[in-house]
């Protein structure tokens, strides 16, 4: 696996494919720069050893070239991420880009306008991605967020750098840190596995049987596993449609002798709000009008006794409502114990937008052996689909 490491980049230009989508308020300000610092390490490494750095990434998903969607408005916060001075193409692609990129020296950086500005960045366009490697002369994907995707700068652009193209630090170490789950992870090994729905992780939960001890399942997509077994569940959210597959899944997991721990009991309410009337119930026996939008404490305890025992650890998912305050405490407690597990030398995985969230919300993020900033791309990895991004490097 060939990475930035393995080159010197001394009076050359690396064209670099980062993951700059990041959350802007109404007047263009970035409101978390997680993305951004997470690049930073590629970016220093070739501006220390003598390199320029021409920067490309996507920004949300236009549809006619919109001010909102303009990479402009993150220069001020890339620079002061990295400490160095960030010119901005209006355009990435076009002569006057060109220009900028051949006046570049040494120690500068520019950035490229948002690619999904062009069709053909999404379509995988030859042409495109072929005009686009022109401004390099070496090819680093640093984009794990997009490495899910056979677009132009991710995928179609590598095959213009035959012998010069190579991981950023943060895509080799996120194809490193899930391969730790995967493939090298220390028994017990535990998947904590939650969300809304049953049918979007379906294809992870059956992927990773084969390499876990544990599975917890929490969140809303619990519901339908505890249906499937015959329980009362009220007004939960639930998979009338999943409900064979849910069996199913158990019914594996059984095989591979892989326990599977399901909450016991729920905090319910009959609102779907902050301030309605709530109380804890048998997860299998909810009142007819009550929904379950938490883990109860018996459920949180339940699943803190495994979490701590664990020697490998993956989380994906809340366990409960957390963006609700009355309804964040499992979400809370499994960070917590993922945390104390992990200052015991486990190691632990954190992924998927929601899990990611909620790790930031209770101040974990720091807690835990290494936070995912790809939540489509981590999820595909853990189905074990090779990305077409990882795959254009390696070919």
């Amino acid at each position: 696996m060939r990475t930035l490491n393995d080159f010197n980049f001394k009076d050359k230009k690396a064209l670099i494919r980062v993951d700059f989508n990041v959350p802007l308020d109404k007047d263009g300000n970035v409101t978390d720069a997680t993305r951004i610092q997470a690049a930073m390490p590629s970016i220093i490494k070739v501006l220390e050893d003598g390199g320029s750095c021409v920067l490309m990434s996507h920004l949300g998903r236009p549809k006619n070239k919109e001010a909102e969607f303009s990479l402009g408005q993150i220069v001020d916060k890339t620079e002061e991420v990295l400490g160095v001075q960030v010119k901005f193409a209006p355009d990435c692609i076009g002569a006057e880009t060109k220009d900028m990129v051949d006046a570049l020296s040494p120690g500068e950086v520019l950035l490229l306008e948002n690619l999904r500005y062009y069709p053909e960045e999404k379509t995988g366009d030859v042409n495109f991605a072929k005009t686009l490697s022109e401004y390099g002369d070496v090819y680093v994907n640093d984009a794990f967020g997009t490495a899910h995707r056979a677009h132009a700068s991710t995928a179609v652009i590598a095959q213009f750098f035959p012998d010069n193209k190579c991981f950023g630090s943060l895509l080799a170490s996120e194809i490193e840190n899930v391969n730790k789950v995967l493939q090298t992870g220390a028994s017990p090994v535990t998947a904590i596995i939650g969300g809304a729905k049953v049918s979007s992780k379906i294809t992870v939960m059956e992927n990773i049987l084969d390499k876990i001890d544990h599975l917890i399942i929490g969140g809303g997509m619990a519901f339908t596993f505890v249906k499937a077994q015959g329980g009362s569940i009220g007004n939960s959210l639930v998979e009338d449609d999943k409900l064979d597959l849910a069996l199913e899944i158990l019914k594996k997991a059984e095989a591979k002798n892989v326990e599977v721990h399901l909450p016991i009991d729920t905090l319910a309410t009959q609102e779907f709000s902050n301030d309605g009337e709530t109380q804890v119930v048998p997860i299998d026996n909810i009142p007819e009008g009550w929904m379950g939008l938490d883990a109860g404490l018996a459920s949180i305890d339940k699943f803190n006794e495994v979490i701590l025992n664990s020697k490998t650890i993956l989380w994906n998912g809340p366990v409960g409502v957390f963006e609700l305050p009355t309804f964040a405490n499992g979400t809370k407690s499994v960070g917590v114990a993922i945390g104390a597990s992990t200052a015991n030398g486990a190691f632990s995985l954190v992924g998927g937008g929601d899990s990611v969230a909620a790790v930031k919300q209770f101040d974990l993020a720091d807690a835990v052996s290494y936070v995912s900033t790809g939540g489509g791309a981590m999820l595909e990895m853990l189905e074990g689909k090779t990305l077409p991004g990882i795959q254009a490097i390696l070919d």
